[in-house]
């Protein structure tokens, strides 16, 4: 048969080695397959979406569907925290992440994957958080340990202008939290497009262009505003003019003092400061990322002081450590959360944020 990739484009000679139809839940062998039906071969080289199959004699491919080209990246690479390898991880090195990205772009047709001048660590580009993130929970409940970058957005000169991608951001919720999602998205250097009137439910649909950048953390931020009673939905709305800068987050971290132990007396001390993620009896190391300060700028707290004791006790002399429920945070969150020069560390047991080069 013959394999081309487009109309007016070359016709190359190909064998097919064996063709199947699907039959129930499995596959079946055919010699045949007619027009309509939904087959797998094999024994095609370089074969990509957009290729057509033909007849030799008489090629009539199809127009070729266009992939859309990533427009975030993300660095991951070889763990190198204080509790590397602790988590009893099966792949740690970085020809195991490697290869399983390898493994990855055969069917992740909008993923790319490059070197960078840290032959531990690799770019990864594609179409925005959530399919990056989802690539990398797959792998942390597969075995793999890593750590992960802040991600970036991919940028391009169009016309000798910086533009960067942007998203179409559907949003549906109750009119009473809708001054709340306007003023956070405004902030972001989002642009109303629409906004419809009040359904008799009391619901309002907004829709915003937001530049792809600015979405990290929408989502939870959003759902906090609005009690959980928001829908979000995005689509990309290709590259436009650079839409200037904003300030991502506007309180700083709770970093850890020293490695060791997490403790409730101190906890107690540091939750005075702002809201914490680590619990009693967590194993923290130096310059880990505990919690959100509860101003601007990092602070150092002593999550693992001791209660000094003395000789003199009696029941209920203790002071009681009420503590607040610690603020549980996920892949998705952590990798919004954290900018540059702070890291994502994640294993099949935890996931860990901290500071790189923190003084």
């Amino acid at each position: 048969v013959g394999l081309s990739s487009g109309p007016g484009q070359p016709v190359k000679q190909v064998k097919i080695s064996e063709l199947f139809a699907f039959d129930a839940m499995g596959r079946l062998a055919v010699d045949e397959a007619k027009a309509g039906d939904i087959v797998t071969f094999a024994g095609v080289q370089d074969f990509t979406i957009g290729d057509t199959i033909v007849d030799p004699d008489d090629p009539k491919p199809l127009e070729p569907i266009e992939v859309e080209q990533p427009t975030m990246s993300i660095t991951m690479g070889v763990n190198k925290s204080p509790f590397a390898g602790r988590s009893g991880a099966k792949y740690l090195t970085g020809r195991n992440i490697r290869d399983r990205l390898a493994k990855e772009l055969e069917v992740n047709v909008a993923m790319k994957v490059e070197d960078t001048d840290d032959g531990d660590t690799v770019l990864v580009s594609g179409r925005g958080l959530l399919h990056l993130t989802v690539l990398i929970e797959t792998m942390r409940r597969e075995g793999f340990e890593l750590m992960i970058g802040c991600p970036k957005v991919i940028e391009q000169e169009i016309e000798g202008a910086r533009c960067e991608p942007f998203e179409l951001v559907d949003v549906e919720l109750p009119e009473e939290y809708s001054g709340s999602v306007i003023s956070m998205l405004g902030e972001r250097n989002g642009n109303m497009l629409e906004m419809g009137s009040v359904s008799p439910e009391g619901i309002v649909s907004l829709q915003y262009e937001v530049p792809s950048r600015a979405m990290a953390g929408v989502k939870t931020k959003l759902m906090s505003a609005t009690r959980g009673l928001a829908v979000m939905t995005t689509t990309f709305a290709g590259y436009k003019p650079w839409a200037g800068d904003f300030d991502k987050r506007d309180r700083g971290n709770l970093l850890s003092h020293e490695k060791g132990t997490a403790t409730g007396h101190g906890l107690k001390n540091a939750q005075e400061r702002g809201s914490l993620f680590a619990a009693p009896g967590d194993e923290v190391y130096e310059n880990q990322i505990v919690g959100i300060h509860q101003r601007a700028g990092d602070l150092k707290v002593n999550v693992c002081r001791q209660k000094q004791l003395t000789n003199m006790r009696s029941a209920g002399a203790d002071e009681k450590t009420n503590l607040s429920p610690p603020t549980p945070i996920t892949l998705e969150e952590a990798v919004e959360y954290i900018e540059d020069s702070e890291f994502v560390e994640v294993t099949p047991a935890a996931i860990r944020m901290g500071k790189v080069g923190k003084k």
